[in-house]
């Protein structure tokens, strides 16, 4: 919006609009096109993080410092155990992994780590004595980023099961407790697809409550397996790894707000899962086989852009904010752009966020547009 040009009263008037919102940091994600955004190509992160094994899932601090994964690679104590790769900031390369050793790690399997917000809480999953199913979900804490974890604890028989419960994602409050488990049965035998479920607590001092299974939207029926849950910062899109026969890949599922029930789910084109977004949207980092790599699963990222340019006509600027405004209150997606990261299924004042951060300084030149 150069001062140069002259703009018509209907331009100025959304001008104003748009002067009178401040930027925000954008979490959206998909190499092919989903209407709002794009993924760039699939990038390995290298033999720092990943292995010649299976280096199976990921999950970061909020800060981007430091990476937790799971990998059955040599070094560890058992089946698979969790590995952490860090580095001083978000701009630098990721250190070489390493395993977190006793009492975290088991002879057993140990997997699918979920680090909270403040890095004191680890959640996983574990196969190991003292389990009430197949697999439970356990935490350990630390009272600073600088001491060692504690001993594990189970999450206990209101959360777990005699079944397979799996893939912790804990909300940034801590209140929220997203997992799978194959705990529901199909006549005598317990089912081989997975759900999703939530549990919850008032306080970070109090227990969790009995899960409840997420609804249609995110476990339609019988005919998919929904697994491996991540919840957005925000909390309002929720992260899943899905198979539909033989189609099996990352999906997210979004809401306007954390007390409204998953209103739609958009497949992200991506074969992975467990992914995570750095702070400022830019990059998903996610696990996956897919796209070659070091071993039989890698740790791969993907940078994430909005399409903004909606008329593709090689700038972002007025003519973008007045198409945007004239879908105001309506779900188009390829204008519902905000918040983080896929929106919120209604185009409205986050949108225009979004929007104001990718404006062209000059309406007339290309060059600052990607």
């Amino acid at each position: 919006m150069s001062g140069n040009k002259k703009s018509t009263p209907h331009v100025l008037q959304h001008q104003v609009v748009f002067l009178l919102l401040s930027p925000c940091l954008l979490l959206v994600a998909t190499g092919s096109v989903r209407a709002d955004f794009v993924f760039g190509e699939p990038e390995n992160l290298g033999p720092a993080v990943n292995s010649a094994y299976g280096d199976n899932s990921c999950d970061a601090r909020s800060n981007g410092l430091e990476l937790y994964i799971a990998s059955d690679r040599p070094g560890g104590l058992g089946d698979t155990d969790l590995w952490v790769s860090k580095r001083l900031t978000a701009n630098k390369d990721w250190g070489t992994a390493v395993n977190l050793g006793g009492p975290v790690n088991s002879p057993y399997q140990d997997a699918e780590p979920c680090i909270s917000g403040d890095g004191l809480s680890l959640y996983f999953q574990s196969t190991r004595p003292g389990s009430l199913g197949g697999s439970d979900l356990y935490i350990s804490t630390r009272a600073t980023i600088l001491d060692a974890w504690d001993e594990p604890v189970n999450l206990g028989p209101i959360v777990n099961s005699s079944a397979w419960d799996a893939g912790p994602s804990i909300s940034a409050d801590g209140l929220l407790l997203y997992f799978c488990s194959n705990r529901e049965k199909i006549g005598t035998d317990y089912s081989k697809l997975h759900y999703i479920y939530v549990t919850t607590r008032p306080t970070t001092d109090d227990p969790w409550s009995a899960p409840v299974r997420l609804g249609a939207t995110v476990n339609p029926a019988l005919a998919y397996s929904s697994a491996w849950p991540r919840i957005s910062a925000d909390g309002l899109s929720l992260y899943f790894w899905r198979m539909l026969s033989d189609a099996r890949g990352q999906w997210v599922a979004t809401r306007t707000s954390v007390t409204e029930p998953w209103n739609r789910v958009v497949d992200l084109g991506l074969r992975g899962a467990s992914p995570w977004f750095s702070a400022d949207g830019s990059i998903m980092t996610f696990v996956s086989r897919s796209y070659g790599g070091y071993g039989d699963v890698d740790v791969v990222q993907v940078s994430v852009d909005p399409i903004v340019d909606f008329n593709s006509d090689g700038a972002v600027d007025c003519i973008d904010i007045c198409a945007l405004v004239e879908h105001w209150g309506t779900d188009d997606s390829l204008y519902d752009i905000g918040p983080t990261p896929f929106g919120d299924g209604v185009v409205d004042v986050q949108d225009l966020i979004v929007l104001a951060e990718h404006i062209s300084s000059d309406t007339g030149d290309s060059d600052d547009v990607e």
